[in-house]
């Protein structure tokens, strides 16, 4: 079986290298800077313990596929139709990516479809270079057929990812444990606008108790960070990398590196369309996705946003929708 990564990013690129550390067969979909690199350097990925350089295949587009191919869709969410296009359908998509629409956009094209719910610190902000900060392992991941259940695929999978510095596991529910994951992803928008500034984590406490509300009334279960704790023990903790300074997770990284697309659509979107459909108000979400949506549209630097200014816009949105 061939692993085909697409998106070789902070987690695609760790996933890819972690694969073919354990012996599988992978390629690495990547563009541009990044692709280049790899194409002549290969994927270095430097942990909290090593620093190695691999040499795995990599191109920057579609190439003649297998029967025997999975893709890995590790692509921000807002690039998941796009990268997808050009692909078979008749081929099994993992979404190794944050938000709950992933799956269900791909089904419309894709017949079988996985979820991946991925804990994985780490960072990718030069061409070629992967950092992962999690130790003894460099992540852990749930994998499930979507909408539900496990199959033989599943399984292969997971033993697959398992083989080398992953913690990997077959969840039925996979769903239900991304839910959970979209909880602590509300805060990615929080950290791009703010940096890591005193009064963060009440900004984060808002948009989630928020967010709970709206699961609520739509019937959605989640996951608790207690199960996530206990699932995960002390098999993924994150690490410093000497040598390097950790920024922040992956939306703080879009606006560092100046992409111009940030994926608050659907990560705070996701609570604000279902507080649409369910008739539950969502400033703080509401916010928190078009205020991230503006800093990255206008190539602003992660941590720009003064801590009360992002207040006022929520205090003024939350009175706007009570009148």
């Amino acid at each position: 079986m061939r692993y085909i990564v697409i998106g070789a990013g902070a987690v695609g690129g760790t996933i890819g290298a972690r694969l073919h550390q354990g012996g599988h067969e992978v390629l690495l979909i990547a563009r541009g800077a990044h692709y280049e690199a790899l194409r002549r350097d290969g994927l270095r990925l430097v942990t909290p313990d090593s620093d190695e350089t691999l040499d795995i295949p990599a191109a920057d587009g579609p190439v003649p596929t297998r029967d025997d191919d999975v893709l890995i869709l590790a692509t921000k969410s807002q690039d998941t139709v796009a990268a997808l296009a050009p692909w078979p359908s008749g081929l099994p998509v993992v979404c190794a990516q944050n938000g709950v629409d992933n799956e269900r956009m791909v089904l419309r094209r894709f017949e079988r479809v996985y979820g991946m719910c991925v804990w994985l610190p780490a960072q990718h902000m030069e061409p070629g270079l992967v950092e992962a900060y999690g130790h003894p392992n460099s992540g852990m991941l749930h994998v499930g057929r979507y909408p539900q259940g496990v199959d033989e695929l599943t399984t292969q999978i997971v033993t697959d990812l398992g083989k080398r510095d992953l913690v990997a596991h077959a969840a039925p529910d996979v769903m239900r444990w991304k839910y959970g994951k979209l909880l602590g992803n509300l805060g990615n928008a929080v950290e791009a606008l703010l940096g890591h500034v005193p009064g963060l984590e009440n900004v984060l406490r808002r948009a989630r108790e928020e967010a709970m509300t709206v699961l609520r009334a739509a019937g959605i279960d989640y996951s608790t960070p207690e199960e996530e704790a206990e699932s995960r023990g002390d098999q993924v903790n994150g690490r410093p990398i000497e040598g390097s300074k950790r920024g922040g997770g992956s939306s703080w990284q879009s606006l560092a590196r100046g992409s111009g697309s940030i994926e608050a659509d659907y990560l705070n979107g996701e609570i604000v369309l279902l507080g649409r459909l369910h008739g539950v108000p969502t400033p703080v979400n509401e916010v928190l996705r078009r205020e991230a949506n503006r800093h990255a549209r206008e190539k602003l630097p992660p941590g720009s946003m003064p801590m009360e200014t992002l207040l006022a816009l929520i205090d003024g949105r939350s009175a706007a929708g009570s009148r």
